[in-house]
């Protein structure tokens, strides 16, 4: 049975990293922070998962993969800790995880941009670029012949 809710753990810290860094926080954070703080330290929990997330964005975009890893490991632990003090969490667990199952099939969001150019007059073609990487921003690079 350990093994069991520690692959349910792990499940579970994987799911709620991944989903750090999207759109869909908000809506699974306050989900997260009910289900470790079983009614109790809500606002506590909500802090450190949003203090994580910070620590989750910042170390991508240093590429820190050992940083980022240890984000998930943590939740790991907190989820764990949940699921072996209280037999009604894995129920919980299971349901939070199937609601959100849809929301990482569909993989990255679809974004729509409406961009507009104002101030000027323009007599030749205007590229825009946009990025996507789970809202953290690439790495500069420099080309040659740039100081």
């Amino acid at each position: 049975m350990e093994a069991e809710l520690t692959a349910l753990a792990a499940s579970g810290a994987t799911t709620f990293v991944g989903l750090m860094a999207t759109e869909a926080w908000t809506q699974v954070r306050g989900r997260l922070s009910r289900f470790l703080g079983r009614g109790e330290n809500v606002e506590a929990i909500d802090a450190e998962l949003e203090e994580s997330r910070e620590e989750l964005i910042a170390a991508r975009r240093s590429g820190d993969e050992d940083g980022a890893a240890d984000v998930a490991a943590e939740w790991r632990i907190r989820i764990r800790r949940a699921l072996r003090d209280n037999p009604e969490a894995e129920q919980e667990l299971r349901a939070i995880l199937d609601d959100l199952a849809p929301q990482q099939a569909a993989g990255p969001a679809v974004a729509i941009n409406h961009n507009t150019i104002s101030g000027g007059h323009y007599n030749a073609p205007v590229i825009m670029a946009q990025w996507v990487n789970d809202g953290v921003p690439p790495t500069p690079r420099r080309g040659p012949g740039t100081a």
